[in-house]
């Protein structure tokens, strides 16, 4: 065979390698590319969540669930309301200037509408979620307590509108999430209210 032949043959062989493993860096990477991207269920995890509200009754709460963390909402008797005005002085962070809260609710009732609460149901000590204590007065809490949310892991208070007490092993109110209204009675959590 001429040396000529030994050269093409060669530069065959080079390229066809070259192509080939081309390919297969190719064949490859799409798997560890696609992996960079959400999978569905990751996506509905972080997805907006719409709640009816139409059923809660006034010092009633329910439980949503967003981003898997307990949602609460409260539907806020004028009496809740009235009573979050007096608790100021007892509260580490009363107008919410530490907390992690929307620009667009109210700092000290902490919601859009003054009625609706929607806080995430997770303490900011360690993580454990708060129980409802909408009584006042009850034989545990003290006479001076006037409904709000008691942390049984390591007894945080916090009141109906999620603003912590004075003294309190958790540093910081329960955050409020973004939250917008697609009617009266349709919440839609994660996703912001538009600006007005």
């Amino acid at each position: 065979m001429s040396n000529d032949g030994t050269k093409a043959r060669r530069r065959f062989l080079v390229v066809a390698t070259t192509v080939v493993g081309a390919a297969g860096a190719a064949v490859a990477a799409v798997p560890f590319v696609g992996s960079w991207f959400p999978n569905a269920k990751a996506k509905a995890a972080g997805a907006p969540v719409k709640v009816n509200i139409s059923k809660v009754e006034p010092g009633q709460q329910l439980i949503a669930d967003w981003r898997g963390q307990p949602i609460f909402i409260v539907h806020r008797t004028p009496e809740m309301i009235s009573n979050l005005g007096k608790l100021a002085d007892q509260l580490a962070d009363p107008e919410s200037k530490a907390s992690v809260q929307p620009p667009y609710v109210d700092p000290e009732l902490r919601s859009i509408k003054p009625e609706i609460l929607l806080i995430i149901g997770i303490c900011t000590h360690l993580g454990c979620s708060p129980t409802f204590r909408p009584e006042v007065a009850p034989a545990d809490l003290g006479k001076a307590w006037v409904g709000g949310y008691f942390c049984p892991c390591h007894g945080s208070h916090y009141d109906l509108a999620g603003r912590l007490y004075k003294s309190q092993p958790a540093p910081l109110n329960m955050p409020v999430p973004p939250h917008s209204y697609e009617s009266n009675v349709l919440i839609v959590i994660g996703v912001d209210r538009e600006k007005t």
